[in-house]
């Protein structure tokens, strides 16, 4: 469930890194970004970790600083998400979204958003060398957890409208076409 800013999202020294990236899924990108934490072998962390363990050995870093960080990041995360009933509407619009699908080939052969490209190297250039700035530009993946970030590298670059299907595809088909399979695969619980 993905908090909202209405509601204060619960979290303290004593939260597992696991139940972090769960709560707030861009985390791991702000986190790095700010404090050099998770990006790599040598600043990595376990998911049983505790944020307080984390902060600890990574310089002795203030575990509330540490916290306010991830729920502003948090805050700024939430805009760049796009709700599956406004995507269906926006397909509407002209030009309509550019939809670029993050997951498998394997499961984009196998169920799609209409019109939707599968997210490569190739059509990353694409996109940079020949794309509008200003057009609307939707990313999904199965469950909405990986697209964030590619959303912002995205957003980063000048495509502004860059948003991250909330939910990903098993949220669009449940909530606003029931048309579409869900699916679910062998290694999710």
């Amino acid at each position: 469930m993905m908090s909202t800013t209405a509601e204060k999202p619960l979290i303290d020294g004593s939260i597992t890194m696991g139940e972090v990236l769960e709560r707030f899924p861009g985390a791991k990108r702000s986190l790095f970004a700010q404090y050099h934490i998770g990006g790599c072998q040598s600043c990595s962390y376990d998911d049983d970790e505790t944020l307080a363990e984390v902060c600890e050995r990574n310089e002795n870093l203030p575990v509330e600083e540490v916290i306010e960080h991830i729920l502003s990041a948090h805050e700024n995360d939430l805009k760049i998400f796009i709700e599956p009933n406004d995507l269906k509407e926006a397909f509407g619009a002209d030009p309509a979204p550019r939809l670029l699908d993050m997951r498998t080939r394997e499961e984009h052969e196998a169920v799609a958003l209409p019109h939707s490209e599968m997210f490569s190297n190739d059509l990353l250039q694409e996109i940079f060398g020949h794309e509008n700035k200003d057009r609307v530009i939707v990313l999904y993946d199965h469950t909405g957890d990986k697209c964030l970030d590619a959303a912002a590298y995205l957003i980063g670059h000048g495509f502004k409208n860059t948003r991250a299907l909330r939910g990903g595809i098993d949220a669009y088909a449940k909530e606003a076409d029931p048309e579409i399979p869900r699916y679910k695969l062998e290694f999710e619980e």
